[in-house]
């Protein structure tokens, strides 16, 4: 990329600019040529017309001759960014308010600029945030390409952990073979159930979930088996239960060991016969379905403990497919960042949002505990609660960034780099500001605070101007 805005192939860069003030449009034409080939918008079909324009690179946003100043224009900066995320957006403004750059970056502006204009800045900038969202746009492409390559049947993820997730979905897709489905809260068990559902034979038929720890035993009981009239207080008629609902279809048993043992022999009896009793019911029905099982816990444990059968142990047991936790998931984070992150400003009708290197790397650092189910919420309230497009380090939770290392780097070196000279500087004084302010200016106390030498204390204190000492 060439300082004067010219691509790598020698063609000129589209850019729209947004301006009450027609006559010194040419000038503006003029100034920012041969780099950019700009073109005029005033009216509405006029920008419109600009914003359909698919070769259009960049817009100058003259705040000030929006309406009636700077608030509509940053309103037009915002619907414009809400219709095009791909081009760089410049907001121009005379105002000196230091409210508006931030208001202007909230609202989806690339860069701010002061007017007058210096037009051989505004080039430099100008080809190189152009750049920047190319690389930008082209990433997130690749990512988009890479995670259609990675996904399958809503779970997202390419390393290999997930791809032997992918491969015994398929394996036990097409067959009646109960699934136990073991990991850590959060690692998608529910997806991983649908998924191998929906790449079975059993695909069109019922599909019935029941997270077996939100409910009651009572209440579990009539839900699983059914109930005649009558068979007890408030059956008021009768209802078939969820295993008979999924007559020719799929049961999917999450949390699976809540169930007390009372009902775990129930559903042995099931498993074992292949028939289905209703409470209060004298008959059984032949009942033909899939059972998809899933648990959090220690399986072996709980049987060794008495607190699981040891036989229904066996009969789920069949095929167990164990989730990984997403800290042994190499490199699916990033892919699941961009996917959730698109699911929910498309949800909340928002442009879309990007994190950057340094918040990925916190994220990546904190390893979410909660797994996936805990990653989507985080990305949810960023969404929600970050204003500006670009989500930095600072907007992530605090959790996330008490926990990562990455964070203090960016706390001590921000992107722009700091002056290490001033900064040693600074800390220096507020040290010997404090052990002075705690020890009542007292130098030799002070001394004895910080662990140095007195003589040091007192040049130290000549140095930096602190004359407070009292009689020691």
């Amino acid at each position: 990329m060439r300082s004067d805005g010219i691509s790598p192939d020698g063609t000129q860069y589209a850019i729209s600019v947004i301006t009450a003030e027609a006559a010194a449009f040419p000038d503006i034409q003029r100034l920012l040529a041969p780099g950019f080939a700009a073109i005029l918008a005033q009216t509405d079909k006029e920008i419109q017309a600009a914003l359909a324009d698919p070769d259009l690179r960049a817009i100058l946003i003259d705040l000030d001759s929006v309406g009636e100043g700077p608030s509509d224009g940053l309103a037009l900066l915002t619907d414009i960014r809400q219709v095009r995320d791909d081009v760089v957006l410049v907001a121009i403004t005379r105002s000196n308010s230091r409210a508006i750059p931030i208001k202007a970056s909230q609202a989806g502006a690339d860069e701010f600029f002061l007017a007058p204009l210096d037009f051989q800045e505004l080039q430099i900038v100008l080809a190189r945030a152009i750049e920047k969202r190319s690389l930008q746009i082209e990433g997130r492409r690749l990512v988009e390409q890479v995670e259609s390559k990675s996904a399958f049947c809503g779970l997202v993820g390419s390393s290999e952990s997930m791809q032997r997730v992918y491969q015994a979905i398929q394996a036990v897709a097409d067959s009646a073979t109960t699934v136990l489905l073991r990991g850590e809260s959060g690692t998608g068990k529910e997806l991983v159930a649908r998924a191998i559902t929906e790449c079975g034979r059993r695909r069109s038929k019922p599909y019935i979930c029941l997270n077996c720890s939100a409910l009651p035993e009572s209440l579990i009981e009539s839900e699983l088996f059914g109930c005649e009239k009558g068979a007890f207080t408030g059956a008021d008629s009768a209802k078939a239960g969820l295993i008979e609902s999924a007559h020719g279809g799929t049961l999917f048993l999450d949390e699976i060991t809540t169930l007390g043992h009372n009902l775990q022999s129930k559903l042995l009896r099931v498993l074992q016969e292949r028939v289905v009793q209703r409470i209060g019911s004298r008959s059984a029905k032949k009942i033909d379905f899939r059972l998809i099982a899933a648990t959090n816990d220690d399986l072996e444990l709980l049987v060794k403990e008495g607190r699981f059968r040891q036989d229904l142990y066996y009969r789920i047991n069949v095929v167990p497919i164990f989730l990984p936790p997403l800290r042994e998931r190499k490199g699916d984070l990033p892919l699941l960042v961009d996917h959730f992150l698109r699911t929910y400003c498309n949800a909340n009708s928002k442009p879309m949002k990007h994190l950057e290197t340094d918040a990925l790397q916190v994220m990546e650092d904190y390893g979410c505990p909660g797994n996936v189910r805990e990653l989507e919420k985080v990305i949810q309230r960023l969404v929600l609660m970050t204003d500006s497009h670009v989500i930095r380090a600072q907007h992530l939770p605090l959790p996330l960034l008490q926990s990562s290392t990455a964070t203090q780097e960016v706390i001590l070196i921000p992107e722009e780099g700091v002056d290490f000279d001033a900064e040693m500087k600074r800390i220096e004084l507020a040290y010997l500001t404090a052990a002075l302010r705690r020890t009542g200016g007292r130098k030799s106390a002070a001394a004895a605070l910080l662990r140095i030498d007195p003589q040091r204390m007192k040049y130290l204190c000549r140095r930096r101007k602190l004359n407070r000492e009292v009689n020691n």
